[in-house]
């Protein structure tokens, strides 16, 4: 709310006219853009699945680099893929986190496996935070402010930009090897990664047919950049 020094029983056209140095409101200072920590913590509740408060906040960090550089305004903007935008990458990152979650209380009740949670969630939702780099290019210009050309590219492949961006604010080794889900992009692969892989495979299967009808394999000898 704007201050008046005025008495507030003084006559309007006093405490309204504003001094020769002073800004209404609306003009003063810079204007602070989207709150993309609050909309990253909004738009993935399954952040509160990774007990490590210092982990949890380096993958909102991640997400919040991401969102800036690439010049989005809302995190729920970002497709799923280049040409299948009903779907959001918000919902395919939770449907994988998801997937992950219930395989992991499998592996562990059933075949008394230990995969990490905290990793798993971590690499999950960070395994596609990349398409903040990659998509721009493929969505309307209102959707977006300010891309930084020093980062935004459809060459680099999401799931290296997303590695790039784990490593930039201290991600774990185990989170950061589990992001570049991509056959061949790690050379030895752990529980955790595996698993990471195998969710998305299951997510981007779901959303390919009722988008597309078509398996994951088909869209990809088809449609993607990296195939």
């Amino acid at each position: 709310m704007p201050s008046f020094d005025s008495d507030p029983d003084s006559d309007s056209d006093t405490c309204s006219t504003p001094g020769p140095d002073s800004d209404s409101d609306s003009d003063s200072g810079d204007d602070p853009g989207p709150d993309f920590d609050a909309q990253v913590r909004n738009a993935f509740p399954e952040l509160e699945h990774i007990d490590d408060e210092d982990l949890r906040d380096r993958v909102v960090e991640a997400w919040v680099l991401g969102l800036e550089r690439g010049g989005w305004r809302d995190v729920e903007d970002i497709p799923y893929a280049w040409n299948i935008h009903e779907v959001t990458n918000v919902e395919h990152v939770r449907g994988v986190t998801r997937i992950a979650l219930e395989s992991v209380r499998e592996q562990r009740d059933f075949h008394g496996a230990d995969p990490d949670v905290d990793t798993v969630v971590a690499a999950c939702l960070l395994h596609d935070v990349g398409k903040c780099y990659e998509y721009p290019e493929f969505v309307d210009d209102d959707l977006l402010a300010e891309p930084d050309p020093r980062y935004v590219s459809e060459e680099i492949p999401h799931s290296i930009s997303g590695y790039a961006l784990a490593h930039e604010v201290g991600c774990p080794l185990a989170v950061q090897r589990a992001i570049p889900h991509f056959l061949g992009e790690v050379p030895t692969r752990t529980l955790e990664a595996e698993l990471v892989k195998s969710a998305n495979s299951a997510s981007s299967n779901a959303i390919t047919q009722a988008a597309m009808d078509l398996t994951l394999q088909e869209w990809v000898e088809e449609y993607s950049q990296t195939s």
